[in-house]
């Protein structure tokens, strides 16, 4: 008898048929997030779920699927999951992660491009004909090359904005809970200093940090004072590492330059003052998504899905300890 796998939002056609092919698949036609109630029906008997970030997978839906050994996560983050739960239940779960980590960092260098240059400012400009003549303080933006870029977290997203900053002679600072190896520093021309130095010095900072409960506001008001009034504030990792409030007035009072921000703090929702700013890039939560990577993602995750089923280790096992 074959496992029995829920996948709680719609797919790409060739992944769904490679897992037809060895599961009972039960699917969320629709492309929305599924209530609380239709998630737990969703689940009940199943052996597996795939699920993306918008799915709240925890306790309580854990308990609505008694038979469940794993949860595949269509994503490099997990905390839309509860793990320790998962673990003490014996689920596995896996994620997605180094597929889509230059797609991503490509889009953070994106964001910070696009903000130091007003290039959101410059196409409404264009388009809503208030071009009349080249002018010499027309939209005029910061350099982006030989400027200071911060990251706070180097890892591998983290590790592949600094390579891009490196092509614009980019001084690059890092901070974070490690200290990445002499050999990792040296490949990236990064230096490891103190969160608070590296927001004083920095002209660009870029977040690239998991959803903890330490992460949470990692970037709040006091963390904004510390900024140059001319820096550039840039969040491609989640929305709640930021305080989407303190960063509005911020920006609104002109204690920081401006921001591009993929991620919120209560998405699909953004603050209202967001939205209103000039000097904010928005984006939907697209870091990842490019053709390739987003495919890449789904064939990731279900081959995590179809090894734990078969028995196997997955190959992006979360809760490994666990295990």
């Amino acid at each position: 008898m074959q496992p029995a796998v829920f996948i709680t939002r719609p797919i790409f056609e060739s992944v769904l048929t490679q897992i037809a092919s060895q599961c009972e698949v039960k699917r969320n036609r629709e492309d929305r997030t599924l209530s609380r109630e239709e998630l737990f029906a969703g689940l009940a008997g199943c052996q597996g779920v795939l699920c993306q970030l918008t799915d709240r997978m925890d306790r309580e839906a854990m308990e609505h699927a008694p038979e469940l050994r794993v949860i595949a996560n269509i994503a490099v983050g997990y905390d839309n999951i509860d793990v320790a739960s998962a673990t003490e239940r014996g689920i596995l779960v896996t994620n997605t992660p180094e597929v889509l980590t230059e797609t991503t960092a490509d889009f953070a260098f994106a964001l910070l491009l696009a903000a130091a240059r007003r290039l959101v400012e410059a196409d409404q400009f264009a388009r809503s004909g208030q071009w009349k003549q080249w002018k010499l303080d027309m939209l005029l933006g910061t350099d982006a090359h030989h400027g200071t870029l911060g990251i706070i977290g180097l890892g591998r997203i983290g590790r592949a904005v600094a390579r891009r900053a490196r092509g614009f002679q980019m001084i690059v600072l890092y901070a974070g809970p490690r200290r990445a190896s002499p050999e990792v520093e040296q490949e990236l021309g990064a230096r490891y200093v103190p969160l608070e130095t590296l927001l004083r010095e920095s002209d660009f900072v870029s977040l690239h940090v998991p959803l903890k409960p330490e992460t949470r506001h990692l970037i709040g008001a006091p963390q904004l004072a510390l900024m140059k009034p001319t820096a550039i504030l840039i969040n491609t990792t989640r929305g709640p590492v930021v305080d989407e409030a303190a960063l509005v007035e911020a920006l609104r009072e002109g204690r920081i330059q401006g921001a591009g921000l993929d991620v919120f703090e209560r998405e699909p929702e953004i603050h209202p003052g967001l939205l209103v700013l000039p000097n904010v890039v928005l984006a939907p939560h697209i870091g990842s998504g490019s053709r390739q990577t987003r495919l890449r993602m789904v064939e990731l995750a279900a081959e995590n899905l179809l090894a734990a089923l078969s028995g196997q280790v997955p190959p992006n096992l979360v809760n490994r300890g666990g295990h």
